[in-house]
């Protein structure tokens, strides 16, 4: 890795494609940042757990972390820097993660700058909406679920849920999880996304979702 004063820095604008209104984040990374750092730099962004198997497609060549029972890649992603790409202000890539409901990210290099001192890397600076359920089948899934949870639908459910019910069970503790995400899905925690990249720059403990939120 080179030392702070030659790790330029890439700003790239991260998007999630088939979705409206747009999920998006834009970051600052160093650009002698791996693979699989990328990878676990995604993951945060988008609130997600690792769950399920991704990908990379750059120029047309794919990479990754690999997994002993899932994908493997031919080159080592731990080997592999952005930086050695050489890419081009805009130029694009993808990112592919869970085949089955097959979330597909657009990764934009806006522009390269010059290492800051007091700035912590990697760090989002700006951000629009919570990302999808990683388990939420897709885009098509994920949208129609959003028309399915408007505000009138959501108020009759927490009206549903504060009445008496000697039948309440598990299943309403899901609903609770459900409304609390559709009430809150314009908005994108970056405080305790960027506490989690912090973690991961540190090589602490960055999913641990709890503990994260404990230290706002």
């Amino acid at each position: 890795m080179k030392t702070n004063s030659q790790a330029d820095i890439y700003q790239l604008k991260v998007m999630m494609l088939g979705i409206s209104p747009t999920i998006w984040r834009r970051i600052l990374i160093r650009r002698d940042s791996t693979i699989t750092d990328l990878h676990y730099i995604l993951q945060i962004l988008m609130g997600w757990e690792d769950y399920y198997l991704h990908q990379f497609i750059i120029r047309g060549k794919k990479y990754g972390v690999s997994r002993e029972y899932g994908v493997w890649f031919d080159d080592e992603s731990d080997r592999i820097f952005l930086n050695d790409f050489q890419f081009r202000i805009n130029e694009k890539f993808i990112y592919e993660y869970n085949f089955i409901s097959n979330w597909r990210i657009q990764i934009r290099l806006e522009k390269i700058l010059p290492y800051n001192d007091r700035t912590p890397y990697p760090v989002c600076i700006c951000s629009s909406r919570q990302a999808p359920f990683e388990d939420c089948q897709g885009p098509w899934a994920f949208m129609e679920l959003r028309h399915k949870y408007s505000k009138w639908h959501i108020l009759n459910q927490l009206f549903n849920l504060i009445e008496p019910n000697e039948n309440a069970n598990d299943e309403d503790g899901e609903e609770i999880t459900d409304i609390e995400y559709w009430l809150n899905v314009d908005q994108f925690d970056r405080h305790l996304a960027n506490k989690r990249l912090r973690n991961y720059s540190l090589g602490l403990n960055h999913w641990d979702m709890e503990a994260t939120e404990g230290e706002k």
